[in-house]
């Protein structure tokens, strides 16, 4: 899976963070917010999200309704598995990673490989 574009990472950011299905509009105002954009601007990226997989959509009355079609989860372990996989030298990948995350990051990963070897186990 190809990284997001900062625009395509924005919307994005904001439909994970919802949990619902939106609108561009919505999405329009949400940026706005912060920085003025065009809602045609808005509307291209997410047909641009579409067309790649990233979003589902359907109608309703006049607007496309948007709804991911993976979590963020899943969008940054495709991430990382892309890094990993193309990488000739994964397991240093994975200790330069290592020395670079904090205590926290570290525990998360020690929860999250009890929890995947549990499965595998059961």
């Amino acid at each position: 899976m190809r990284q997001l574009g900062e625009l395509e990472a924005e919307i994005m950011y904001r439909l994970w963070a919802w949990g619902r299905p939106t609108t561009a509009r919505d999405v329009l105002t949400d940026i706005n917010k912060q920085r003025p954009i065009a809602y045609s601007t808005v509307k291209t990226v997410a047909d641009i999200l579409h067309r790649k997989g990233m979003l589902k959509r359907h109608k309703e009355g006049r607007a496309w309704v948007y709804t991911p079609t993976c979590s963020r989860q899943q969008y940054t372990a495709s991430l990382m598995q892309d890094a990993l996989g193309g990488n000739p030298d994964p397991a240093g990948t994975l200790a330069s990673f290592l020395e670079q995350i904090t205590p926290e990051e570290a525990d998360a990963l020690r929860s999250a490989l009890r929890a995947v070897k549990r499965r595998s186990d059961a």
